[in-house]
């Protein structure tokens, strides 16, 4: 069984506690379906990873713990050999004692985008929603959270997290294998990130409200999605794929999205990053070997995807509540 009593002994002594509520019987049933299967396989992964020493940790500039010369070659041979058992490795890169895994997206990317644009995280109690394997959360940490919690309900993401925090168990880093639509309204978190799910939500209005529903009053919101050129009255809704995603439901214009957050409320909505996303950025690697960015767009013409739409492009969206 897996133990989250750590988490919860935190929840109760911070400005979270309401969520003891619904939490603990929530992950009880989400453990019990997990245990089997491929999940079962990940555990027994992460179980075997040597226990380490990480002589510095980085989390300012990247995700790095510790160095090449902490291990013998033979602790970096397996560590290596167990981490690539989890593949596919999406979201990253990490840096464990000289191993590094080169995840099919460059999320420093995206967090060199994002950062300069939004409130400091020092001493911030921080909600990252949709946050896959966690790299996010290890950055937002390396800013000075004081407090941070990572949900997706995928067994993977949640299995390459325990794996990556088995070398810096940092108990203000927390990932929780649950949707928002789990989520309570708490109304506590002083900042909160959404980047790369509302596309992929069905009902986006619905879903920016269950994010609000996260901020405490003067809380930050940080969006960063899909989005196409156009008035506040376009929104691609795309065929049966996008990009060849089945579950891409709804990409707005950023007058369109911006028109929403305001709709919902939201206060001082504002712009602060375009951009289109590149082959740098998202790729094939040794840790994620199966098909990516350059699958999905059209062969002769990478303005646009495969099925004909405009090629992904993002922006990051700064509000308040």
């Amino acid at each position: 069984m897996l133990d989250f009593t750590p988490f919860y002994a935190q929840l109760a002594s911070n400005k979270l506690h309401s969520w003891l509520q619904t939490l603990p019987a929530q992950l009880a049933s989400w453990s019990k379906d997990a245990l089997h299967g491929d999940f079962k396989q990940w555990q027994k992964v992460i179980s075997n990873l040597p226990t380490t020493t990480p002589s510095m940790i980085e989390l300012k500039t990247a995700v790095q713990f510790g160095s090449a010369d902490d291990i013998s070659s033979g602790e970096a041979q397996q560590i290596r050999y167990l981490l690539q058992q989890l593949k596919p490795w999406r979201k990253g890169p990490f840096n464990i004692h000289g191993i590094a895994i080169d995840t099919e997206w460059r999320s420093d990317f995206k967090w060199d985008r994002v950062l300069p644009h939004i409130a400091p995280l020092a001493h911030r109690t921080v909600l990252d929603v949709g946050c896959g394997s966690g790299y996010h959360l290890w950055r937002m940490r390396g800013e000075g959270a004081e407090f941070v919690v990572g949900i997706d309900p995928s067994q993977l993401f949640y299995a390459q997290f325990q794996a990556i925090k088995h070398f810096n168990p940092d108990p203000a880093v927390n990932l929780i294998p649950i949707g928002i639509d789990e989520m309570p309204a708490l109304k506590q978190f002083d900042t909160v990130f959404s980047m790369g799910v509302l596309y992929h939500r069905r009902s986006p209005l619905d879903f920016l409200q269950q994010l609000k529903n996260q901020l405490r009053p003067g809380g930050e919101l940080v969006l960063e999605t899909l989005v196409v050129e156009g008035d506040e009255n376009t929104v691609l809704v795309p065929g049966e794929r996008y990009a060849k995603m089945r579950n891409v439901w709804f990409i707005p214009s950023v007058a369109a999205l911006t028109h929403w957050l305001q709709r919902l409320g939201f206060s001082n909505v504002r712009l602060v990053d375009l951009n289109r996303t590149t082959l740098d950025e998202q790729r094939k690697t040794d840790w994620m070997d199966n098909e990516s960015l350059i699958d999905f767009l059209d062969a002769t013409d990478h303005s646009k995807t495969i099925e004909g739409y405009p090629a992904p492009l993002r922006a990051v969206i700064v509000a308040n509540v």
